[in-house]
């Protein structure tokens, strides 16, 4: 007598975070020394924000919406709805915080950081597309088959 084990396939949206996460960072890092060889430090440093930045907001926006997908699959769409507008919220307060702090003129060169955001935003945005779509989820999971039979399970009518 054997005991058979559930098919489960686990959603690994862990690994899209990641693999998000460290494309945004190369990109970043290129766009960083692209911005210390024609800017000096401050557009490098105005480049390095604004790539740490968008890998902090899309990595705690993405990182919410799979939790909550795992834990509570009906509640993702509004989860993910209410994260993006947190997102651009937090964008948002990020550049007006760094702008009333000064270090938008002195230290960090606000057009670097800008172009650092959206490159950053659209490296985040065409790796997890490429990341998610390679995952190859099922849209459905098929009923199992009865042991020697070949015959699927079904269940009765109504039963869900």
């Amino acid at each position: 007598m054997t005991t058979e084990s559930q098919h489960h396939s686990p959603f690994r949206g862990g690994s899209v975070l990641l693999g998000a996460a460290v494309a945004t960072f190369l990109v970043g890092l290129v766009v960083t020394l692209v911005g210390a060889a024609t800017g000096g430090a401050p557009a490098a440093y105005g480049a390095l924000t604004g790539v740490l930045l968008v890998i902090v907001v899309f990595a705690f926006g993405a990182g919410t919406v799979h939790l909550v997908a795992g834990l509570v699959p009906a509640a993702s769409l509004l989860v993910a709805l209410l994260t993006y507008t947190l997102q651009v919220a937090a964008m948002a307060v990020a550049f007006v915080t760094l702008d009333s702090s000064g270090l938008l003129d002195a230290t960090l060169d606000r057009r670097w950081l800008a172009g650092a955001v959206i490159v950053g935003t659209l490296g985040w945005l065409a790796s997890q597309i490429v990341l998610a779509v390679r995952l190859r989820l099922p849209a459905y999971d098929l009923p199992e088959e009865r042991a020697g039979s070949g015959l699927r399970e079904r269940p009765e009518a109504g039963a869900r």
